[in-house]
């Protein structure tokens, strides 16, 4: 399957994603931030079709959306865990002002279904500059970020007291989440990015309490599941995206299982 372009930047791909969404997607869970995640990728199909529909590029709109849309949650502070309805209805309104945007540019209806599930045998080789470009300066910008995110992620008061600001640790931290969602739309899309970003993560914390290791081990885990997907859509001709989110529901399943036998 490495004989075609469109597999090897389709590897490539889930190797830059992977590894962002699962790094990312660790402090995520540990803050409990999932929703508001799952409410940046609707936000971003907003900015991807309102973006195509005046003529510019759809991953433009994808980002800057996202990107927006992070740094508003990320205003909200410690607050936001306390207002999932109003995202809910934030994310659910972005939804339909996306159809929106679809009803007046329907050429652009077939992207769309690509940009909603993934597409990522469909990646290019400037796109994967973008992506490249973008996981990087994220990687860089969470590990700068990591100690003062995770001191407010578990002990907030004492983070405070010790000066640490929550409310610009939250803005940055959602801002880099933002990236990630969009270069997960990438590959799975906006209503699958929890398939990458949160199953991963999820599964790690359930198997150790360490912090290092867990961060890494999510972005390992991210990475396998893609590849794996991959391996699964060429050899079975069932979509990327299915392989993926089944492997990302069945690692947090066994290792629930796991955690519970060794339990008893």
């Amino acid at each position: 399957m490495f004989a075609y372009d469109f597999m090897r930047h389709a590897f490539v791909a889930a190797t830059i994603v992977g590894l962002l969404a699962g790094a990312v997607g660790w402090f995520l869970v540990l803050r409990g931030q999932t929703f508001a995640g799952h409410a940046l990728g609707h936000i971003g199909f907003t900015g991807a079709t309102g973006a195509a529909l005046i003529g510019l590029s759809p991953l433009a709109g994808l980002i800057g959306a996202t990107v927006l849309g992070g740094i508003g949650m990320g205003a909200l502070g410690e607050r936001l865990a306390e207002r999932d309805v109003g995202i809910g209805v934030v994310l659910a309104f972005a939804l339909g002002l996306g159809f929106l945007f679809l009803h007046f540019y329907t050429a652009y209806a077939g992207e769309a279904v690509a940009l909603l599930f993934g597409n990522i045998l469909g990646v290019s080789a400037r796109t994967l500059a973008v992506l490249a470009v973008l996981g990087a300066a994220s990687l860089c910008a969470l590990a700068l970020i990591a100690r003062p995110l995770l001191a407010a992620s578990l002990q907030p008061e004492l983070a405070e007291a010790k000066g640490v600001n929550l409310r610009l640790v939250s803005v940055l931290f959602l801002a880099i989440v933002a990236v990630a969602t969009a270069e997960s739309a990438e590959i799975v899309g906006v209503l699958l990015v929890f398939a990458l970003m949160v199953g991963p993560a999820a599964t790690v914390q359930r198997l150790t309490p360490r912090i290092g290791w867990g961060v890494a081990a999510a972005a390992g885990l991210a990475v396998i599941e893609g590849w794996a997907g991959l391996a699964g859509a060429y050899y079975s001709d069932w979509p990327a995206t299915f392989w993926i989110s089944a492997l990302s529901a069945g690692g947090y399943l066994l290792a629930g299982a796991a955690t519970a036998g060794a339990a008893g």
